[in-house]
């Protein structure tokens, strides 16, 4: 049994104590406190990242042990459990990447990231709103999806709702069990309202790869903005404004952070693999040939400090780096430090520097390559 001592914080509030755990949390001493009363470190919840493309020079895409690699670099960063998240890409390539995730799911290696699942961002996308996806686009089945299924477990989904057949699949999807988000559309609101009511849970990078907001075409973000209680949206301030940030975390309540991170997060600058496509790392952002954004960089430790940054008081920030994400999978056992959650926590000093990742009990190495 171990403990760590700092301003802890639970769903009650901050705690100026100590949790005791193994790879579950055993029990919180202490007391309320205002943590500005003091100068001990912070304990927050280990941050879960629903959107990984890649990382330490590996793509989700490859198979094989590149998901070991991407889920080590990004747990040097506090993300404690992730979706590894595969590309728009011919059936031969997907069942590489789902193959290999399966097997992570299993098998979390020394400080690693516990991967959950996959995110299936296409290819049930619309071909007029790629972003950075290869146009390898197609229309869903239920069947293949379930053949996907059982090679990773798909926690989440993301479809083009306007597709023909596909308003359908999200109610067919929703009653399985998966998270199925609205994303690359071309979609109208009433579309985005249509798959809400279809059973449809969220937004795939909010703002991104999506019909924009116009006052007498609202679109896909209209329908976002009225009517979500989940949303993804990527903070590293290039993908979406700040303003625009702030008028999300307004309207839907439980907006929370994903990285979209590719395989140049935590290398130099230069040219990296997103699943087909050869992308380019220059000066923080990672782009195409032809300049659309494709991914990015960003940690999820630098995500919470971009959100302070914003205005964010620290606890909201927490939240929206770990517990929404949770709660959005239905896990009730992490995103948040309570007796009997797994033990995922980080521990930030008073400039949001992380100083320990613990890792379902385990402390993890944040200089181990």
């Amino acid at each position: 049994m171990a403990n760590i001592h700092g301003n802890i914080l639970t769903p009650g509030g901050w705690i100026h104590g100590a949790v005791t755990f193994n790879e579950r949390v055993a029990g919180i001493s202490g007391s309320q406190a205002d943590p500005q009363g003091n100068a001990d470190d912070y304990i927050l919840p280990g941050f879960i990242d629903l959107h990984v493309h890649g990382g330490a020079g590996k793509d989700v895409m490859e198979g094989g042990d590149a998901i070991h690699r991407i889920a080590a670099i990004h747990a040097r960063h506090g993300t404690t459990s992730l979706l590894a998240t595969t590309m728009t890409a011919p059936p031969e390539d997907i069942d590489v990447a789902l193959a290999a995730i399966g097997k992570a799911v299993h098998a979390r290696g020394k400080n690693e990231a516990r991967v959950l699942g996959a995110h299936l961002e296409g290819p049930y996308i619309n071909a007029g709103k790629l972003g950075a996806q290869p146009n390898y686009a197609r229309a869903a089945t239920l069947a293949e999806v379930k053949r996907l299924e059982a090679l990773a477990p798909l926690r989440v989904i993301t479809v083009a709702p306007e597709i023909a057949g596909h308003l359908g699949l999200v109610r067919e999807l929703a009653n399985e069990g998966m998270r199925v988000q609205i994303g690359h559309t071309l979609g109208s609101y009433e579309d985005g309202v249509a798959a809400l009511d279809h059973g449809a849970t969220g937004f795939t990078h909010l703002f991104n790869a999506m019909s924009g907001l116009h006052h007498r075409e609202p679109g896909m973000v209209g329908a976002a903005l009225a009517h979500a209680q989940f949303a993804e949206l990527i903070p590293d301030l290039l993908h979406v404004h700040p303003g625009a940030i702030k008028t999300a975390l307004r309207a839907i309540p439980r907006l929370y952070c994903v990285t979209d991170s590719t395989a140049a997060t935590g290398m130099p600058d230069g040219e990296y693999m997103l699943g087909r496509h050869t992308v380019h790392k220059c000066m923080g952002g990672v782009r195409l040939p032809d300049g659309t954004l494709a991914g990015s960089t960003l940690t999820l430790d630098q995500a919470l400090r971009n959100l302070v940054g914003l205005g964010l008081d620290l606890a909201d920030a927490s939240a929206r780096v770990s517990t929404h994400a949770a709660d959005y999978l239905g896990l009730e056992d992490r995103g948040r430090i309570a007796p009997g959650a797994w033990s995922d926590f980080v521990v930030l000093d008073r400039d949001l520097k992380l100083k320990a990742v613990y890792i379902e009990g385990d402390r993890c190495d944040l200089n181990d390559a």
